[in-house]
């Protein structure tokens, strides 16, 4: 825990940290928890948790984590039960977005378990936060996925699953040890989303044109 006021420089850094998280939260739940939680069990000179929230780097946690890890990185790789999946994670991301913004924030350091300095303090502020924006992250994939599976007959499902699942690895990592870079990071994910939706709404448009046309074009 931070034994002197954060300075702007330090806010902002803890904020980018925060987000990053979210948003790798947002891909895949489960992936940021491990990250931070590991990260404070076993490099805390990288990353230690305020106090409060060192719950998280327990080792049955820890273990449950990784379970629901492997379970989500099987079921998100299958089609149509991908979708299914993404319902039920439309809980799970934000709460777990907000776990990991609220455990980087120095907000969350005044006794996270006596819920009356909790709100009193606004501690709540960040944890809101970062549910936020993983919601908004988890929307963006839930749009996608379903219209790149359609456009590609389901085969897009393991390929998209494997690139969010790296891209929340790497947001993950680049939020704890280079911050900075988060927001470069973001606008490529935007950019890479949107490229993805567009290819696959160009290839179902060109799959519900009447077989006429395309011989036309033929």
């Amino acid at each position: 825990m931070r034994r002197h006021p954060p300075q702007d420089g330090e806010t902002m850094l803890e904020f980018l940290t925060g987000s990053g998280l979210a948003a790798a939260a947002g891909m895949n739940a489960y992936i940021p928890l491990l990250v931070v939680g590991v990260a404070n069990r076993f490099f805390p000179d990288v990353m230690a948790l305020p106090e409060g929230w060192d719950w998280l780097s327990n080792g049955w946690v820890l273990g449950i984590v990784a379970v629901l890890l492997v379970v989500e990185l099987v079921a998100d790789k299958i089609p149509a039960v991908d979708s299914v999946n993404d319902v039920i994670q439309t809980i799970v991301r934000p709460t777990a977005g907000g776990l990991v913004f609220g455990s980087s924030s120095t907000a969350s350091t005044v006794a996270v378990t006596d819920p009356a300095a909790f709100f009193a303090s606004n501690q709540w502020v960040p944890i809101v936060v970062g549910a936020v924006i993983a919601l908004v992250v988890h929307a963006g994939k839930t749009t996608l996925r379903p219209a790149a599976n359609l456009a590609t007959a389901g085969a897009a499902a393991p390929v998209v699953s494997t690139i969010e699942d790296v891209g929340a690895v790497g947001m993950s990592l680049l939020a704890i040890v280079a911050p900075l870079l988060v927001l470069l990071a973001l606008a490529l994910l935007g950019l890479l989303g949107w490229s993805i939706w567009r290819s696959a709404r160009r290839r179902r448009n060109a799959d519900l044109r009447p077989a006429t046309d395309r011989l036309a074009e033929t």
